[in-house]
């Protein structure tokens, strides 16, 4: 054994150059691996969180309406929404509940909407009444921040946010309470910038919204325009009041029809579709597995337990996408793994050819006094681990530190380095390694004492 290990540290300065380009392959072959297999890892999460930026992944609306746009297959888009009065109601007071389910960390932001068509100047305009920026207390003691400014983060406001409270105030109400809005009250309000631009509407301006409500009764709502919003879709010509605003130009208190949830969530698997269809049609390790992930489906299954009257579904677009991204991201993430290791073998299998090329009369003088082609080999393969071991080794920690880089460049956030990385990239540059020895582990099993010392 020590005459193994004298052997193994000589040829490292009888060939240094050598032993060092073996080296520094496997440490760039070991940098990338663990750098690519480290994000795919955990690229789930951050594809989730930057795709969340975008809106909303689940809706909530009231069983009645989704049974009829079930039925009659009409389509459940926004656009609908705006060009009648929603005739299926859920209670803006229930809402808060949705913080209390078990996967309340993971809803990172909600909004209720009532959507009402009203006339500003004569003119019919879309109107939704939401929550801006809320302070909502829970049942559970604590107090959550929810509304539109943290779901749509892409709007290009010119201006403020609206506050949620009275324009007279300034102060939040509770939700569904009474004193969410007096007579006379200005509420503050933000408009899509087409309308403006086709009103004449100018921030710091004061606007009366009409409508004849529910009761028959013609009722207004003085506006001031403290934000003028671009968001690239229907909304440019929409004007987004307060909820109390809303609701009490519609005559219809404590009412929504719709809540948009945005949730962390983990891509759906065939668990998670076969429980969208049919729950009761799992078993109950299913049932247990799918209730307890992160799943869309699973998100918006206990909304629905929390809000009477509700169905929660995905929005199929973002989770279409997002399984989409996800599975490309990772396959090219593990391509370049691939092509690294490849490149790996194939420098360090012409590295090793080079150094036995160099040694072929110290080999052969080992076999000569009676080493067998076992031994002789074994040392061979000895050198090399102890190089490559140290280059991995290197190359991990240069790994980790590319692959926080990336997450925080292109993701905002470091990447979460599990220990199943390092195994398995130690494990697959083994085998890399082992593979790439076998060309010289036959030439040394052809070598011939006699002629190679005999100079032939």
């Amino acid at each position: 054994m020590m005459f193994l290990l004298r052997m193994v540290f000589r040829s490292f300065s009888r060939q240094f150059r050598r032993r060092l380009l073996v080296a520094v392959t496997v440490c760039l072959s070991s940098t990338i691996c663990v750098a690519m297999l480290g994000v795919v890892f955990d690229v789930g999460d951050k594809l989730n969180a930057e795709l969340s930026t975008y809106g909303s992944n689940i809706v909530v609306r009231p069983k009645a309406e989704a049974v009829v746009s079930e039925l009659y297959n009409t389509a459940d888009t926004d656009d609908a929404e705006e060009n009648s009065d929603p005739t299926a109601l859920l209670k803006e007071s229930d809402v808060p509940s949705i913080k209390t389910t078990f996967w309340a960390f993971n809803i990172t932001d909600f909004a209720p909407k009532l959507n009402v068509n009203a006339t500003i100047d004569g003119r019919s305009v879309p109107v939704v009444g939401t929550w801006f920026n809320k302070k909502v207390p829970l049942s559970t003691g604590e107090t959550a921040v929810a509304g539109v400014k943290g779901m749509r983060s892409w709007w290009k406001v010119d201006g403020d946010w609206a506050k949620d409270g009275s324009g007279a105030s300034g102060t939040g109400k509770v939700p569904g309470s009474a004193a969410a809005g007096n007579e006379g009250d200005v509420a503050q309000a933000m408009m899509g910038k087409d309308l403006a631009g086709f009103a004449h509407v100018k921030i710091g301006q004061t606007v009366t919204i009409s409508k004849v409500a529910v009761d028959g009764k013609q009722r207004s709502q003085r506006v001031r325009i403290v934000g003028i919003f671009e968001s690239g879709d229907s909304d440019n010509n929409t004007v987004y009041i307060p909820s109390w605003s809303a609701q009490r130009l519609a005559n219809l208190p404590d009412s929504i029809n719709k809540v948009e949830v945005k949730a962390l969530t983990t891509p759906e698997n065939d668990l998670a579709r076969k429980a969208e269809r049919d729950p009761t049609a799992l078993s109950q390790e299913e049932w247990e597995t799918w209730y307890c992930t992160a799943y869309p489906s699973s998100i918006a299954y206990q909304i629905e337990e929390v809000m009477p009257g509700a169905v929660a579904k995905q929005v199929r677009q973002v989770a279409v996408l997002q399984g989409d991204v996800l599975r490309k991201t990772q396959a090219v993430m593990i391509l370049m793994t691939v092509l690294s290791l490849i490149s790996a073998a194939i420098a360090v299998a012409n590295l090793m050819a080079s150094s036995i090329g160099e040694r072929d009369s110290e080999l052969a003088l080992l076999k000569a006094v009676g080493a067998t082609d076992g031994a002789v080999s074994r040392l061979i393969l000895a050198e090399t681990a102890v190089v490559s071991l140290v280059g991995g080794l290197v190359g991990a920690g240069l790994g980790s530190l590319l692959a926080q880089v990336i997450g925080h460049v292109v993701f905002g956030s470091g990447v979460v380095m599990r220990p199943m990385v390092f195994v398995l990239v130690y494990v697959l540059l083994a085998v890399t390694i082992l593979l790439a020895s076998f060309s010289s582990i036959r030439s040394i099993l052809r070598l011939r004492p006699a002629e190679v010392l005999h100079g032939r």
